[in-house]
Protein backbone atom coordinates (compact mmCIF):
# COMPACT_ATOMS: atom_id res chain seq x y z
CA UNK A 1 0.00 0.00 0.00
CA UNK A 2 1.12 3.70 -0.75
CA UNK A 3 1.56 5.62 1.97
CA UNK A 4 -0.48 8.73 2.10
CA UNK A 5 1.54 11.95 0.63
CA UNK A 6 4.39 9.66 -0.44
CA UNK A 7 3.56 10.40 -3.93
CA UNK A 8 3.83 14.37 -2.80
CA UNK A 9 7.04 16.18 -3.83
CA UNK A 10 9.29 18.69 -2.28
CA UNK A 11 12.03 20.33 -4.28
CA UNK A 12 11.97 17.26 -6.85
CA UNK A 13 11.93 14.43 -4.22
CA UNK A 14 9.46 12.62 -3.52
CA UNK A 15 8.20 12.31 0.74
CA UNK A 16 9.19 8.70 0.30
CA UNK A 17 12.42 9.46 -0.99
CA UNK A 18 12.77 11.72 1.88
CA UNK A 19 12.07 9.42 4.63
CA UNK A 20 14.16 6.94 3.30
CA UNK A 21 17.50 9.34 2.86
CA UNK A 22 16.18 10.40 6.54
CA UNK A 23 15.62 7.46 7.89
CA UNK A 24 19.69 6.16 6.75
CA UNK A 25 20.90 9.27 8.05
CA UNK A 26 19.39 8.23 11.48
CA UNK A 27 21.25 4.81 10.82
CA UNK A 28 24.75 6.06 9.86
CA UNK A 29 24.48 8.42 13.02
CA UNK A 30 23.57 5.46 15.03
CA UNK A 31 26.94 3.15 13.52
CA UNK A 32 28.79 6.52 14.54
CA UNK A 33 27.57 6.89 17.65
CA UNK A 34 26.88 3.42 18.95
CA UNK A 35 30.01 2.31 17.32
CA UNK A 36 32.64 4.77 19.21
CA UNK A 37 30.80 6.12 22.59
CA UNK A 38 29.00 3.18 22.71
CA UNK A 39 25.19 2.14 23.10
CA UNK A 40 25.11 2.76 26.99
CA UNK A 41 26.16 6.17 26.82
CA UNK A 42 24.50 7.77 24.09
CA UNK A 43 21.01 9.59 23.71
CA UNK A 44 18.88 10.40 21.27
CA UNK A 45 20.09 13.83 21.47
CA UNK A 46 23.50 12.99 20.76
CA UNK A 47 21.87 10.74 17.79
CA UNK A 48 19.74 13.49 16.28
CA UNK A 49 22.88 16.00 16.42
CA UNK A 50 24.91 13.81 14.76
CA UNK A 51 22.20 12.79 11.93
CA UNK A 52 21.47 16.55 11.54
CA UNK A 53 18.01 15.92 12.55
CA UNK A 54 15.18 17.02 14.97
CA UNK A 55 13.61 14.66 17.78
CA UNK A 56 10.54 14.61 15.85
CA UNK A 57 11.68 13.21 13.19
CA UNK A 58 13.60 10.71 14.97
CA UNK A 59 10.35 9.31 16.42
CA UNK A 60 8.77 9.78 13.12
CA UNK A 61 11.18 6.43 12.56
CA UNK A 62 11.93 4.72 15.66
CA UNK A 63 9.98 3.94 18.81
CA UNK A 64 13.37 4.26 20.62
CA UNK A 65 17.10 4.07 20.84
CA UNK A 66 16.98 0.12 21.09
CA UNK A 67 14.79 0.15 17.64
CA UNK A 68 17.70 2.11 16.23
CA UNK A 69 20.32 -0.21 17.42
CA UNK A 70 18.85 -3.52 15.83
CA UNK A 71 17.72 -1.23 12.40
CA UNK A 72 22.00 -0.73 12.54
CA UNK A 73 22.47 -4.38 13.88
CA UNK A 74 20.81 -5.96 10.95
CA UNK A 75 21.95 -2.87 8.07
CA UNK A 76 25.39 -3.65 8.98
CA UNK A 77 24.73 -7.84 8.84
CA UNK A 78 23.17 -7.62 5.72
CA UNK A 79 25.78 -5.48 3.80
CA UNK A 80 28.69 -8.00 4.71
CA UNK A 81 26.59 -10.79 3.19
CA UNK A 82 25.69 -9.01 0.39
CA UNK A 83 29.56 -8.07 -0.15
CA UNK A 84 30.36 -12.05 -0.22
CA UNK A 85 27.63 -12.69 -2.22
CA UNK A 86 28.95 -10.19 -4.58
CA UNK A 87 32.14 -11.40 -4.99
CA UNK A 88 31.67 -15.60 -5.01
CA UNK A 89 30.01 -14.57 -7.91
CA UNK A 90 32.72 -12.48 -9.19
CA UNK A 91 35.22 -15.04 -8.33
CA UNK A 92 34.64 -17.73 -11.42
CA UNK A 93 36.05 -20.50 -9.37
CA UNK A 94 34.55 -23.45 -7.41
CA UNK A 95 38.53 -24.07 -5.84
CA UNK A 96 37.56 -24.12 -2.34
CA UNK A 97 40.62 -22.48 -0.49
CA UNK A 98 40.04 -19.60 -3.38
CA UNK A 99 36.60 -19.07 -2.86
CA UNK A 100 37.29 -19.42 1.01
CA UNK A 101 39.49 -16.42 0.66
CA UNK A 102 37.13 -14.35 -1.21
CA UNK A 103 34.61 -14.71 1.35
CA UNK A 104 36.39 -14.30 4.35
CA UNK A 105 37.76 -10.97 2.20
CA UNK A 106 35.02 -9.66 1.67
CA UNK A 107 33.45 -10.43 5.52
CA UNK A 108 37.02 -8.60 6.79
CA UNK A 109 36.59 -5.60 4.44
CA UNK A 110 32.71 -4.84 4.99
CA UNK A 111 32.79 -5.40 8.45
CA UNK A 112 36.03 -6.71 10.42
CA UNK A 113 38.19 -3.52 9.26
CA UNK A 114 35.39 -0.81 10.44
CA UNK A 115 35.75 -0.67 14.44
CA UNK A 116 32.57 0.89 14.94
CA UNK A 117 30.50 -1.87 12.91
CA UNK A 118 32.72 -4.18 14.40
CA UNK A 119 31.68 -2.98 18.09
CA UNK A 120 27.94 -2.82 17.55
CA UNK A 121 28.09 -6.42 16.26
CA UNK A 122 30.35 -8.01 18.64
CA UNK A 123 29.98 -5.57 21.34
CA UNK A 124 27.09 -3.28 21.53
CA UNK A 125 24.53 -5.68 20.97
CA UNK A 126 24.98 -7.82 23.82
CA UNK A 127 22.95 -8.08 27.04
CA UNK A 128 21.28 -4.66 26.37
CA UNK A 129 17.83 -6.56 26.64
CA UNK A 130 16.01 -9.58 26.38
CA UNK A 131 14.59 -8.57 23.37
CA UNK A 132 17.98 -7.67 21.56
CA UNK A 133 19.27 -10.47 22.81
CA UNK A 134 16.72 -12.58 20.70
CA UNK A 135 17.21 -11.11 17.81
CA UNK A 136 21.56 -10.78 18.24
CA UNK A 137 20.59 -15.12 18.57
CA UNK A 138 18.60 -15.31 15.52
CA UNK A 139 21.21 -12.88 13.82
CA UNK A 140 23.53 -15.55 14.84
CA UNK A 141 21.16 -18.13 12.50
CA UNK A 142 20.95 -16.26 9.85
CA UNK A 143 24.50 -16.03 8.99
CA UNK A 144 24.63 -20.33 9.46
CA UNK A 145 21.66 -20.29 6.88
CA UNK A 146 23.80 -18.10 4.51
CA UNK A 147 27.07 -20.11 4.89
CA UNK A 148 25.49 -23.08 3.54
CA UNK A 149 23.47 -21.57 1.48
CA UNK A 150 26.45 -19.87 -0.37
CA UNK A 151 28.40 -22.69 0.12
CA UNK A 152 25.98 -24.82 -2.15
CA UNK A 153 25.62 -22.54 -4.95
CA UNK A 154 29.65 -21.98 -5.04
CA UNK A 155 31.62 -24.96 -3.67
CA UNK A 156 28.45 -27.66 -4.37
CA UNK A 157 28.11 -28.94 -1.03
CA UNK A 158 28.16 -27.65 2.30
CA UNK A 159 29.18 -27.91 5.77
CA UNK A 160 25.88 -27.97 6.70
CA UNK A 161 23.92 -30.53 4.61
CA UNK A 162 23.20 -32.75 6.91
CA UNK A 163 22.64 -33.24 11.13
CA UNK A 164 26.21 -33.09 11.85
CA UNK A 165 27.27 -30.79 9.10
CA UNK A 166 24.75 -28.33 10.88
CA UNK A 167 26.53 -28.71 13.94
CA UNK A 168 30.24 -27.67 11.43
CA UNK A 169 28.26 -24.47 10.11
CA UNK A 170 27.35 -23.50 14.01
CA UNK A 171 31.10 -23.88 14.43
CA UNK A 172 32.27 -22.18 11.69
CA UNK A 173 30.06 -19.09 12.75
CA UNK A 174 31.22 -19.29 15.97
CA UNK A 175 34.87 -19.21 15.07
CA UNK A 176 34.35 -16.68 12.76
CA UNK A 177 32.98 -14.40 14.88
CA UNK A 178 35.29 -15.08 18.30
CA UNK A 179 38.57 -14.25 15.37
CA UNK A 180 36.87 -11.22 13.83
CA UNK A 181 35.72 -10.17 17.13
CA UNK A 182 39.24 -9.96 18.80
CA UNK A 183 41.21 -8.75 15.92
CA UNK A 184 38.78 -5.66 15.53
CA UNK A 185 39.08 -4.87 19.05
CA UNK A 186 42.96 -5.50 19.80
CA UNK A 187 44.66 -2.54 18.90
CA UNK A 188 48.31 -4.06 18.91
CA UNK A 189 50.10 -7.66 18.72
CA UNK A 190 47.69 -8.71 16.51
CA UNK A 191 48.21 -10.16 12.75
CA UNK A 192 47.92 -7.92 9.88
CA UNK A 193 44.66 -8.03 7.73
CA UNK A 194 46.41 -10.43 5.07
CA UNK A 195 47.05 -12.57 7.70
CA UNK A 196 43.60 -12.88 9.62
CA UNK A 197 41.86 -13.27 6.62
CA UNK A 198 44.30 -16.76 5.71
CA UNK A 199 43.75 -17.83 9.14
CA UNK A 200 40.03 -17.36 8.54
CA UNK A 201 40.21 -19.00 5.26
CA UNK A 202 41.76 -22.07 6.70
CA UNK A 203 39.00 -22.71 9.32
CA UNK A 204 36.27 -22.37 6.82
CA UNK A 205 37.88 -24.80 3.89
CA UNK A 206 38.57 -27.04 7.28
CA UNK A 207 34.78 -26.91 7.64
CA UNK A 208 34.09 -27.49 3.97
CA UNK A 209 36.21 -30.29 3.67
CA UNK A 210 35.37 -31.76 6.83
Amino acid sequence: MTEPGSTRTYGGRSVADRRVERRRRFVDAAIEVFGTSGYAGSSITTLCSEAGLSRRQFYEEFADRESLLLTAYDLIQAEARAQIETDLSRASTSDVPTLARVAMTAFMQSLGTDRRRAAIVFVEVVGVSPRVEAHRLAGREVWIDFIGSALREHVGHSPGDDTDGAYRSIGFVGALTAVVHRWSTTGHDRPDLDRVVDILADILSAFIRT
